[in-house]
């Protein structure tokens, strides 16, 4: 993510600041130079290869053994949904309680992209469509076997 602020831009990884790249203005290409990384940025990198968690390119990670989103969120599967149909079982009433995990523009295998009932694009794990519980706290595993269909992503 990157954010305009002041006279510099800024991109961001995880909220922090990766790098500071500054010009009195962009070019017709939007080319800038690069400034030089922090060294509490290099720390926040190190820190987070050594902690084990593995961050996939949509954005999520292993996290005491099951995949959560960048900010915590435990991530789930919904037993209904068929893998690899490209669909997404929970609308409705069920997603307002199961909100869809956000596809980025691209991914990679094992990951995919299905398309919602209202047009959204979801992200999938296996072919399985990812969810995250709305009464979970950043951190929190309350959903997990709810109803006997909800799971954690384990593997």
């Amino acid at each position: 993510m990157d954010r305009n602020k002041g006279q510099g831009r800024f991109v961001y990884v995880s909220a922090s600041p990766l790098y500071r790249a500054t010009a009195p203005h962009f070019t017709n290409n939007k080319e800038a130079i690069m400034h030089t990384l922090t060294r509490s940025t290099l720390a926040a990198v190190a820190a987070l290869l050594l902690s084990g968690a593995a961050l996939a390119d949509d954005g999520l990670m292993k996290k005491d053994g099951v995949l959560v989103t960048a900010t915590g969120m435990t991530v789930y599967t919904f037993d209904k949904d068929v893998a690899d149909s490209g669909k997404s079982v929970c609308n409705g009433p069920c997603a307002e309680l199961w909100p869809a995990v956000s596809a980025p523009a691209s991914v990679s295998a094992p990951y995919s992209i299905v398309t919602r009932d209202d047009g959204a694009k979801q992200l999938a794990y296996k072919g399985k469509p990812l969810y995250v519980f709305g009464k979970d706290a950043p951190g929190q595993r309350n959903g997990d076997n709810f109803k006997t269909i909800w799971h954690v992503v384990k593997d």
